[in-house]
């Protein structure tokens, strides 16, 4: 799994002060992406045991809510495996703080992965560059959806933020 950034103190990615990890790779490309740069899967750096220290510690922080994991896309196939396996590492070692995840899929493409088990929140939905919407906390557009995983799995119905 490659990466370009860690952000630190982040208040526009996900609900309270948050620390983003920005992931290389995207098939969606979107029109209009204000992240182009992240769609290759070669771009970036390594997300290293160095790169996983400086986002752990990050969130050793009493006022970081979360975590937030952008891109490029997080759940793009190459970065599942990887994703999966730190998503629930994160959910281990800081049970307290919340995890949000920004897709260009849709809920229901991958609601039965096992990384939703270890992520609170979805934001689901490609960028729609002509439903842009700047007044709707967390999206680019109007399409996508704010997801509260653990209150949709329980219901067996989208339940948005």
């Amino acid at each position: 799994m490659r990466y370009h950034n860690i952000t630190k103190d982040d208040m526009l990615n996900g609900k309270g002060l948050r620390s983003v990890l920005w992931l290389a790779g995207c098939d969606h490309a979107c029109p209009g992406c204000h992240n182009p740069i992240t769609w290759s899967l070669q771009g970036g750096i390594e997300f290293d045991e160095e790169a996983k220290a400086e986002l752990f510690a990050s969130l050793d922080n009493d006022y970081i809510d979360g975590v937030t994991l952008s891109g490029g896309d997080p759940l793009n196939l190459h970065n599942r495996k990887d994703v999966t396996t730190l998503v629930k590492e994160l959910k281990e070692k800081f049970p307290n703080k919340s995890v949000w995840v920004y897709t260009g899929y849709l809920y229901d493409d991958v609601k039965d992965l096992e990384l939703m088990e270890y992520i609170d929140v979805l934001v689901d939905g490609k960028f729609i560059e002509a439903q842009l919407s700047p007044s709707i906390p967390w999206v680019g557009s109007s399409n996508q959806k704010v997801i509260d995983v653990k209150k949709t799995r329980e219901a067996d119905r989208i339940i948005v933020v």
